[in-house]
């Protein structure tokens, strides 16, 4: 299978969950230490903003672009495509379950916490700003790419290459959230432990499920 058993799921699935509450809760409550950490990271990426004009100014709203949570919906689909033609079908469920599950989540949340946005962000970023919902998408595309996609390439050079781009993009996507002022920088580091406390979720799902969906008619000649 893609994904195989781990006794130590449950340990990162604590950490991580166990952090992000913790992290949840010291927001919601106001936490003076928190605010002025973030106040502080947020001036050192915004310290060299330019507003409408320069490379990296069009490079990070670029990244945020793509992806916003409609395009991470787009990602999942294609990917999700991609994986049925090729016979994998459970996977390409599990893929979209995976986002779509991660998304509801982080609706759920930003919803607990209802923590404002930074002043000066776009109009276009409504909404709550805790967690990010831009990075959580992100990241959970990337896990899939990571899990799913990139074991079927054959070359050795080839995945590693696209390991680290694909890590690369996750971290400038939360880098350009923070930039153009759409959120904090604990919004982003937020969403990324709450995707990963997800995926320790959707994992343990696909290992427990997967064989037996296999079981289905329409499924029964799919790889796992």
């Amino acid at each position: 299978m893609f994904i195989e058993r781990d006794h130590y799921r449950w340990r990162r699935f604590v950490i991580s969950g166990g952090l992000f509450i913790i992290l949840m809760l010291l927001l919601k409550f106001n936490s003076s230490v928190l605010t002025m950490i973030d106040a502080v990271l947020q001036s050192l990426f915004t310290g060299q903003h330019v507003e409408g004009a320069g490379w990296l100014h069009a490079l990070m709203t670029l990244l945020s672009f793509l992806a916003k949570p409609g395009m991470d919906i787009l990602w999942a689909l294609i990917i999700a495509a991609w994986l049925w033609i090729k016979r994998y079908r459970i996977p390409a469920l599990w893929a979209l379950g995976t986002l779509f599950g991660g998304d509801i989540l982080g609706e759920i949340f930003k919803h607990i916490v209802k923590r404002a946005r930074p002043a000066q962000h776009l109009a276009a970023d409504n909404g709550y700003s805790f967690p990010s919902g831009h990075t959580l998408g992100i990241f959970l595309v990337a896990a899939i790419l990571l899990l799913i996609v990139i074991p079927l390439l054959r070359k050795h050079s080839t995945r590693t290459i696209c390991q680290i781009l694909i890590v690369f993009v996750v971290f400038f996507v939360a880098v350009s959230r923070v930039y153009l002022y759409a959120h904090w920088p604990f919004d982003t580091i937020g969403a990324m432990l709450l995707a990963y406390a997800w995926l320790q979720c959707a994992e343990w799902l696909y290992v427990a499920w997967a064989p037996r969906l296999r079981r289905v008619a329409f499924l029964s000649d799919s790889e796992i």
